[in-house]
Protein backbone atom coordinates (compact mmCIF):
# COMPACT_ATOMS: atom_id res chain seq x y z
CA UNK A 1 0.00 0.00 0.00
CA UNK A 2 0.90 3.45 -0.40
CA UNK A 3 3.14 4.36 2.16
CA UNK A 4 2.47 8.57 3.07
CA UNK A 5 2.60 10.41 5.95
CA UNK A 6 -0.36 11.70 7.51
CA UNK A 7 -1.42 15.08 6.78
CA UNK A 8 0.64 14.98 3.50
CA UNK A 9 -1.67 15.67 0.03
CA UNK A 10 -1.80 12.82 -1.64
CA UNK A 11 -1.44 13.43 -5.80
CA UNK A 12 -2.50 10.37 -7.98
CA UNK A 13 -2.45 10.79 -11.68
CA UNK A 14 -4.54 8.48 -13.97
CA UNK A 15 -3.34 7.99 -17.76
CA UNK A 16 -6.75 6.46 -18.69
CA UNK A 17 -6.36 4.68 -21.89
CA UNK A 18 -3.51 6.26 -23.05
CA UNK A 19 0.19 5.95 -23.73
CA UNK A 20 3.04 4.21 -25.72
CA UNK A 21 6.95 3.02 -24.95
CA UNK A 22 8.40 5.85 -25.93
CA UNK A 23 6.24 8.76 -24.78
CA UNK A 24 5.74 6.62 -21.51
CA UNK A 25 9.55 6.42 -20.94
CA UNK A 26 10.18 9.83 -21.68
CA UNK A 27 7.29 11.09 -19.04
CA UNK A 28 8.34 8.64 -16.58
CA UNK A 29 12.44 10.26 -17.00
CA UNK A 30 10.74 13.87 -16.57
CA UNK A 31 9.00 13.08 -13.25
CA UNK A 32 12.07 11.34 -12.04
CA UNK A 33 14.14 13.53 -11.97
CA UNK A 34 12.13 15.94 -9.96
CA UNK A 35 12.42 16.28 -6.77
CA UNK A 36 9.30 16.96 -5.88
CA UNK A 37 7.59 14.78 -7.91
CA UNK A 38 9.54 11.71 -7.67
CA UNK A 39 7.58 11.19 -3.86
CA UNK A 40 5.97 8.81 -1.73
CA UNK A 41 2.46 11.08 -2.16
CA UNK A 42 2.58 10.72 -5.58
CA UNK A 43 1.46 8.30 -7.86
CA UNK A 44 0.38 7.12 -10.87
CA UNK A 45 -2.42 4.56 -12.21
CA UNK A 46 -1.58 3.00 -15.98
CA UNK A 47 -2.98 1.20 -18.54
CA UNK A 48 -2.26 -2.85 -17.85
CA UNK A 49 -0.25 -3.19 -21.01
CA UNK A 50 2.42 -0.81 -19.63
CA UNK A 51 2.53 -2.02 -16.02
CA UNK A 52 5.95 -4.22 -16.82
CA UNK A 53 7.54 -1.02 -17.88
CA UNK A 54 5.99 1.31 -14.97
CA UNK A 55 6.98 -1.15 -12.54
CA UNK A 56 10.41 -1.41 -13.93
CA UNK A 57 11.33 2.41 -14.51
CA UNK A 58 10.25 3.22 -10.86
CA UNK A 59 11.56 0.14 -9.02
CA UNK A 60 13.28 1.45 -5.85
CA UNK A 61 11.72 4.89 -6.55
CA UNK A 62 9.50 6.28 -4.40
CA UNK A 63 6.83 7.28 -6.75
CA UNK A 64 4.09 4.85 -6.59
CA UNK A 65 2.02 3.00 -9.01
CA UNK A 66 -1.35 1.23 -9.07
CA UNK A 67 -4.09 0.01 -11.68
CA UNK A 68 -6.71 1.53 -13.08
CA UNK A 69 -9.29 -1.01 -12.33
CA UNK A 70 -9.39 -4.90 -11.02
CA UNK A 71 -11.31 -7.58 -11.72
CA UNK A 72 -14.35 -8.93 -9.47
CA UNK A 73 -12.54 -12.15 -9.47
CA UNK A 74 -10.05 -12.97 -7.18
CA UNK A 75 -8.67 -16.35 -7.90
CA UNK A 76 -6.65 -17.14 -11.54
CA UNK A 77 -8.89 -18.53 -14.08
CA UNK A 78 -10.79 -18.77 -17.01
CA UNK A 79 -11.73 -15.46 -17.22
CA UNK A 80 -10.30 -14.04 -20.46
CA UNK A 81 -9.24 -10.16 -20.32
CA UNK A 82 -9.07 -9.84 -16.71
CA UNK A 83 -6.56 -9.11 -14.18
CA UNK A 84 -6.96 -9.67 -10.62
CA UNK A 85 -5.57 -7.86 -7.53
CA UNK A 86 -3.07 -10.56 -7.41
CA UNK A 87 -1.66 -9.83 -10.76
CA UNK A 88 -1.08 -6.25 -9.78
CA UNK A 89 0.37 -7.04 -6.42
CA UNK A 90 2.68 -9.27 -8.25
CA UNK A 91 3.91 -6.75 -10.54
CA UNK A 92 4.15 -4.54 -7.42
CA UNK A 93 0.96 -2.19 -7.08
CA UNK A 94 0.40 -0.19 -4.65
CA UNK A 95 -3.27 0.25 -5.15
CA UNK A 96 -6.05 0.32 -7.67
CA UNK A 97 -8.97 2.84 -8.69
CA UNK A 98 -12.26 1.41 -8.08
CA UNK A 99 -15.73 2.70 -9.43
CA UNK A 100 -14.44 5.39 -11.62
CA UNK A 101 -16.94 7.02 -13.62
CA UNK A 102 -15.97 6.07 -16.87
CA UNK A 103 -16.29 2.08 -15.42
CA UNK A 104 -19.50 2.99 -14.16
CA UNK A 105 -20.46 4.44 -17.17
CA UNK A 106 -19.54 2.57 -20.07
CA UNK A 107 -19.05 -0.92 -18.31
CA UNK A 108 -22.02 -0.68 -15.95
CA UNK A 109 -19.68 -1.96 -12.83
CA UNK A 110 -22.30 -2.07 -10.13
CA UNK A 111 -22.25 -2.10 -6.34
CA UNK A 112 -21.81 -5.88 -5.89
CA UNK A 113 -18.88 -5.73 -8.50
CA UNK A 114 -17.09 -2.82 -6.98
CA UNK A 115 -17.85 -4.22 -3.45
CA UNK A 116 -16.07 -7.55 -4.94
CA UNK A 117 -13.54 -5.17 -6.48
CA UNK A 118 -12.53 -4.03 -3.20
CA UNK A 119 -12.30 -6.78 -1.14
CA UNK A 120 -10.06 -8.97 -3.40
CA UNK A 121 -7.99 -5.72 -3.89
CA UNK A 122 -7.65 -5.31 0.21
CA UNK A 123 -6.88 -8.84 0.48
CA UNK A 124 -4.26 -8.66 -2.03
CA UNK A 125 -2.85 -5.86 -0.07
CA UNK A 126 -3.60 -2.81 -2.78
CA UNK A 127 -5.54 0.57 -1.02
CA UNK A 128 -8.99 0.84 -3.20
CA UNK A 129 -9.14 4.24 -4.41
CA UNK A 130 -12.94 4.70 -4.87
CA UNK A 131 -14.69 7.03 -6.82
CA UNK A 132 -17.95 8.33 -6.40
CA UNK A 133 -19.57 11.67 -8.27
CA UNK A 134 -22.73 13.07 -9.65
CA UNK A 135 -23.76 13.78 -13.45
CA UNK A 136 -25.12 17.21 -14.36
CA UNK A 137 -29.05 15.85 -14.15
CA UNK A 138 -28.47 15.12 -10.94
CA UNK A 139 -26.49 18.02 -9.71
CA UNK A 140 -28.91 20.75 -11.37
CA UNK A 141 -31.99 18.90 -9.44
CA UNK A 142 -29.78 18.85 -5.71
CA UNK A 143 -29.65 15.56 -5.50
CA UNK A 144 -25.77 15.53 -5.88
CA UNK A 145 -25.40 14.63 -1.93
CA UNK A 146 -28.17 12.14 -2.10
CA UNK A 147 -26.31 10.01 -5.46
CA UNK A 148 -23.14 10.19 -3.38
CA UNK A 149 -24.13 9.35 -0.19
CA UNK A 150 -25.83 6.15 -2.14
CA UNK A 151 -22.61 5.05 -3.60
CA UNK A 152 -20.97 5.52 -0.24
CA UNK A 153 -23.33 2.96 1.29
CA UNK A 154 -23.47 0.49 -1.51
CA UNK A 155 -19.53 -0.44 -0.85
CA UNK A 156 -19.15 0.59 2.81
CA UNK A 157 -19.72 -2.89 3.81
CA UNK A 158 -16.69 -4.08 1.69
CA UNK A 159 -14.82 -1.19 3.33
CA UNK A 160 -15.53 -1.60 6.89
CA UNK A 161 -11.97 -3.29 9.11
CA UNK A 162 -9.78 -0.87 7.15
CA UNK A 163 -6.85 1.30 8.27
CA UNK A 164 -6.94 3.68 5.80
CA UNK A 165 -9.78 4.38 3.57
CA UNK A 166 -9.39 6.40 0.39
CA UNK A 167 -12.37 7.74 -1.48
CA UNK A 168 -11.94 10.57 -4.68
CA UNK A 169 -14.74 12.55 -5.19
CA UNK A 170 -15.30 13.44 -9.30
CA UNK A 171 -18.40 15.41 -10.23
CA UNK A 172 -18.76 13.63 -13.79
CA UNK A 173 -20.10 17.15 -14.92
CA UNK A 174 -16.96 18.95 -14.27
CA UNK A 175 -15.10 16.34 -16.44
CA UNK A 176 -14.09 17.36 -19.85
CA UNK A 177 -17.15 19.44 -20.18
CA UNK A 178 -15.74 23.06 -19.75
CA UNK A 179 -17.83 23.52 -16.37
CA UNK A 180 -15.89 23.29 -13.05
CA UNK A 181 -16.64 22.72 -9.73
CA UNK A 182 -16.20 26.13 -7.29
CA UNK A 183 -14.53 26.01 -4.52
CA UNK A 184 -17.32 25.70 -2.18
CA UNK A 185 -18.87 22.99 -3.94
CA UNK A 186 -15.89 21.34 -3.13
CA UNK A 187 -15.42 21.95 -0.02
CA UNK A 188 -19.35 21.19 0.58
CA UNK A 189 -19.16 17.63 -1.06
CA UNK A 190 -15.88 16.60 0.78
CA UNK A 191 -17.80 17.60 4.13
CA UNK A 192 -20.62 15.05 3.08
CA UNK A 193 -18.37 12.31 1.95
CA UNK A 194 -16.60 12.53 5.29
CA UNK A 195 -19.37 12.90 7.28
CA UNK A 196 -20.96 9.90 5.24
CA UNK A 197 -17.51 7.45 5.72
CA UNK A 198 -17.28 9.09 9.88
CA UNK A 199 -20.96 7.53 10.38
CA UNK A 200 -20.57 4.37 9.09
CA UNK A 201 -16.62 3.60 10.04
CA UNK A 202 -14.75 2.84 13.03
CA UNK A 203 -13.36 6.61 14.09
CA UNK A 204 -9.52 4.69 14.83
CA UNK A 205 -10.02 4.56 10.57
CA UNK A 206 -8.12 6.71 8.33
CA UNK A 207 -9.97 9.13 6.35
CA UNK A 208 -8.72 11.12 2.77
CA UNK A 209 -10.84 12.38 0.67
CA UNK A 210 -9.30 13.38 -2.67
CA UNK A 211 -10.77 15.41 -5.73
CA UNK A 212 -11.10 14.75 -9.10
CA UNK A 213 -12.91 16.73 -11.33
CA UNK A 214 -10.49 18.17 -14.49
CA UNK A 215 -7.48 19.56 -11.94
CA UNK A 216 -5.01 20.67 -14.12
CA UNK A 217 -1.97 22.96 -13.32
CA UNK A 218 -3.67 26.27 -13.13
CA UNK A 219 -6.62 25.23 -10.69
CA UNK A 220 -4.60 22.80 -8.39
CA UNK A 221 -2.88 24.79 -6.23
CA UNK A 222 -6.08 26.72 -5.12
CA UNK A 223 -7.85 23.12 -4.48
CA UNK A 224 -5.09 21.32 -2.74
CA UNK A 225 -5.33 24.66 -0.18
CA UNK A 226 -8.47 23.64 0.91
CA UNK A 227 -8.36 21.86 4.73
CA UNK A 228 -11.22 19.38 3.21
CA UNK A 229 -9.06 18.24 0.40
CA UNK A 230 -6.38 15.41 1.22
CA UNK A 231 -5.24 15.27 -2.45
CA UNK A 232 -6.38 15.27 -5.94
CA UNK A 233 -7.09 12.44 -8.98
CA UNK A 234 -5.61 14.14 -12.08
CA UNK A 235 -6.83 12.74 -15.92
CA UNK A 236 -5.45 14.35 -18.53
CA UNK A 237 -2.77 16.31 -17.21
CA UNK A 238 -1.11 13.54 -15.60
CA UNK A 239 0.36 12.97 -19.47
CA UNK A 240 2.38 15.69 -19.36
CA UNK A 241 4.94 16.36 -17.45
CA UNK A 242 5.41 19.97 -16.75
CA UNK A 243 1.42 20.08 -16.33
CA UNK A 244 1.88 17.15 -13.61
CA UNK A 245 4.92 18.53 -12.16
CA UNK A 246 3.10 21.63 -10.99
CA UNK A 247 -0.08 20.14 -9.36
CA UNK A 248 2.59 17.81 -7.92
CA UNK A 249 4.26 21.50 -6.43
CA UNK A 250 0.92 22.19 -5.25
CA UNK A 251 0.64 19.55 -2.98
CA UNK A 252 4.21 20.27 -1.48
CA UNK A 253 2.78 23.90 -0.14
Amino acid sequence: MLNVATGTKWVLGNWKMNGRLASNQALLAALLTDAQVNVAHVGLAVPTVYMAQVAQTLSGQPMAWGGQAVSRFAADGAYTGEVNAAMLADLGASFTLVGHSERRQYFAESDEVLSAQIRHAREAGLLPVVCVGEGLAAREAGEHEAVVAAQIDGVIAALQGSERVVVAYEPVWAIGTGLTASLGQIVAMHEKIRACLLEKLASSCTILVLYGGSVKADNAADILALSEVDGVLVGGASLVAEQFSKVCYGAAK
